[in-house]
This record gives C-alpha cells, sequence and structure tokens, in this order.
C-alpha cells in the first residue's frame, strides 16, 4: 500500500499541475473540462493525506535524508489543495493581499522543485504488479470516490448558496460587470504600471516592409466597438464595453505561416495567429471612457475568448513576421 500510494500521488500531482495550466490557457469550454479533472484530482489527493500521513511520519521518525524537504513539500501540496477548495467553494475570496487562487498557483509552483527532487530521490522504478487487478481496482475505486466526492461538494454549493455557486465555467467570481470604476487593475507577474506620455508615445505597426506609426490622436479617433469578457488567471472575470480600433483596419493581412507580435511598453508579449487580426481590438476606451494608466494607457489589446493575459496592455509594437503563433511559452514569464 505505501508503494500503490506513493505511485497514485506522483500521478494524481502530474494530473492536478496539468489539467490546472490548461484550465488557466482557456477562457472557452476546454476549461470547463480541465477544471473539473483538475477538482477530482485534488479530492483524490484529499483521500491519500491520511496513508501518506503514516508514510511521512514513519520517515521523520527515521530521519532519512532530505526528510525536511519531504515535509516542506507536503506543506505547499495541502496548503495548494485548500487554497483551491475555499476559492472554488467561496467560503474565503480573499487572504490579506491575496486571493484563494493566488495562493493555489503560488504554492503549486513553489513544490515544482521538491517535486523534481522527491522524483529523483525517491525514485520508485516501475514493476509489473503495478498494473496488477489489485492496483487497477484501487486506482478506480479511488477516482470514482474523488469523483462522487466533487459532486457533492458541487451541489452542497448550490444548496447552501455559497458564493462558488455563481463561478463562471472558468472557475472565476463576476467582480464590476458593467461598471469599468470596478474593473481591478491587474498585472502579470513582475510588471509595474508605466506612466507613458500621449504626446510622444506612438503605435508601430509593421508587416514586412511596410510601416506605419498611429499617433494617440489618430486612435482615438475610431469607435469601433465590443463588449468582451476578461478573465483573470487570479480568479475574477469582468465584462466591459470597450471600444477603439479593430486591429484588421489597421493592418490587412490574410492567413499564413507567420503570426502576429504584440509588445508592451514593459517588454511584455504575446504571438496571435493571424487570422486573428478581425477579432482583436485595439482599445482606446473603456466604457465610453479614455483608458487609466492602470487598464493600459494609451491603448491595450482586448481578446475576446481569451484568458486576460492575452489582453496585452500599454501596446507600443504590432509586427507580422515569420515565426508561428506557438512560438512562445504558454504562459509570459515577466
Amino acid at each position: 500500500m505505501r508503494r500503490w500510494t506513493n505511485l497514485a500521488l506522483f500521478v494524481l500531482l502530474g494530473l492536478a499541475f496539468t489539467t490546472g495550466w490548461i484550465a488557466f490557457f482557456y477562457s472557452t469550454a476546454p476549461s470547463r473540462v480541465s477544471l473539473i479533472v483538475h477538482a477530482v484530482s485534488g479530492y483524490a489527493i484529499v483521500a491519500l493525506t491520511p496513508w501518506k500521513a503514516v508514510i511521512a511520519a514513519h520517515g521523520i521518525r527515521r530521519r532519512r535524508p532530505g526528510w525536511w524537504a519531504s515535509v516542506v513539500f507536503t506543506g505547499l501540496v495541502i496548503a495548494s489543495v485548500l487554497a483551491g477548495i475555499l476559492h472554488s467553494t467561496g467560503l474565503l475570496l480573499s487572504i490579506g493581499p491575496f486571493s484563494p487562487m493566488e495562493i493555489h498557483v503560488g504554492t503549486a509552483l513553489a513544490a515544482i522543485p521538491f517535486v523534481a527532487w522527491h522524483v529523483i530521490a525517491r525514485r520508485i522504478p516501475m514493476r509489473a504488479v503495478d498494473l496488477s487487478r489489485r492496483s487497477l481496482l484501487r486506482a478506480g475505486t479511488l477516482a470514482a470516490s474523488a469523483g462522487l466526492a466533487y459532486g457533492a461538494g458541487e451541489v452542497a454549493v448550490r444548496l447552501l448558496s455559497l458564493p462558488g455557486s455563481t463561478r463562471r465555467f472558468t472557475g472565476s467570481y463576476e467582480y464590476g460587470s458593467l461598471q469599468p470604476a470596478q474593473l481591478p487593475v491587474t498585472q502579470w507577474l513582475f510588471d509595474s504600471v508605466p506612466l507613458i506620455d500621449a504626446a510622444t508615445w506612438r503605435l508601430t505597426v509593421r508587416a514586412g516592409s511596410a510601416l506605419r506609426d498611429w499617433t494617440y490622436a489618430e486612435l482615438l479617433a475610431f469607435d469601433d466597438r465590443v463588449q468582451a469578457t476578461l478573465d483573470c488567471t487570479g480568479g475574477f472575470y469582468s465584462t466591459q464595453d470597450w471600444s477603439g480600433v479593430w486591429l484588421s483596419r489597421l493592418l490587412a493581412v490574410g492567413r499564413g505561416d507567420g503570426s502576429l507580435h504584440a509588445r508592451s511598453f514593459t517588454g511584455y508579449d504575446r504571438r496571435f495567429a493571424l487570422e486573428e487580426t478581425g477579432r482583436l481590438l485595439i482599445a482606446t476606451r473603456l466604457g465610453g471612457m479614455p483608458l487609466d494608466s492602470g487598464h493600459g494607457f494609451p491603448v491595450r489589446i482586448v481578446a475576446p475568448d481569451r484568458r486576460g493575459y492575452w489582453w496585452v496592455k500599454w501596446v507600443t509594437a504590432i509586427t507580422i513576421d515569420d515565426l508561428p503563433a506557438w512560438w512562445q511559452l504558454p504562459f509570459p514569464i515577466s
């Protein structure tokens, strides 16, 4: 049972990590499917906790080399799972300056080096017995139990009318929809809000040898509009009215092998497929008013049906080049 428990936890942690990032990547239906698997994996980890506690206690008593790392690793996993449950139920929507979702993700990331260490130091070679009928029955029982626990939890959240019952399919909570003043100001990781002089700022749009610098006044003259939902990976979503200019009006391109590269004043960047040009808005206004610095002044990208980290703020350059849209990290690192 000790061996099976360790193997099952290893598989579950990998599954939970993978499905969590897939859910972050999408703002459409795949996010919901991935979140269900992610949540079931979390409940399965909780179900194995009593057995793992016995194993861990034995290792601590023996003072095996690196026992303290195992304790830290266990603490991070417990904190991540607990924060995830608090977020999904809505029992606690903030912990000091942080949301449970931020703690959920932060502790999971902090656990990665400990996972790598644990796999190397506590390596468990695969054996035929791992695929025995008994092992598969245990796995099936664990999966079914975790699935029932997840379903019961979702029913309880709705019957008790907990805040978690209002979550979007991505797991995010509504915040300040159609009230621009209430839209939270968020940045990705280490970005800070820059102060930009609109008089000297230019949006450089380049496609091959064609180059055009747009002034803020020129872009402000457009009034294309879209109502779109900003779904932040921090755990909230907000539907707002945005206006500006469709990128297809500034940059006429068709399908191709290259991509559209949008770069921020801060150095932050994202690549989009060329066929998305007609769905990207270069926003100058939010709720009919010019953007403020926190929300991307002078202009930002509005990317409907994409998570918030695709909505590049403080855009200074948009370039068409030969690199494919997938030639980037799934998530920015700066």
